[in-house]
């Protein structure tokens, strides 16, 4: 069985107001068994919650560093955690 784990995520750059958040939970969806969220911040990052198998998350975090995101990113900040099972599927907010 595949460990669960919980991924907070930091994205900087020019990561609002391009579909950051929307391609962000369609590859969550396409990634499959992730559930949390994606939302913009008052300080202009995106903040990404996701919850599912480490290598779920792992494939998730692989994507937010690539150069396969909309708009531009600068740098990513991660933090690994213990899951929480607060959510449904995965949002926009």
């Amino acid at each position: 069985m595949s460990e669960v784990a919980r991924l907070v995520v930091w994205v900087r750059g020019r990561v609002q107001g391009v579909g950051f958040r929307w391609f962000t939970r369609a590859k969550a969806l396409e990634i499959g068994g992730l559930r949390g969220f994606a939302v913009n911040l008052e300080d202009g990052r995106v903040q990404v919650v996701a919850e599912g198998s480490r290598v779920e998350c792992q494939s998730l975090l692989d994507w937010l560093q690539g150069d396969d995101t909309p708009g531009r990113v600068d740098g990513v900040t991660e933090i690994w955690d213990t899951p929480r099972g607060m959510y449904e599927d995965f949002a926009i907010r």
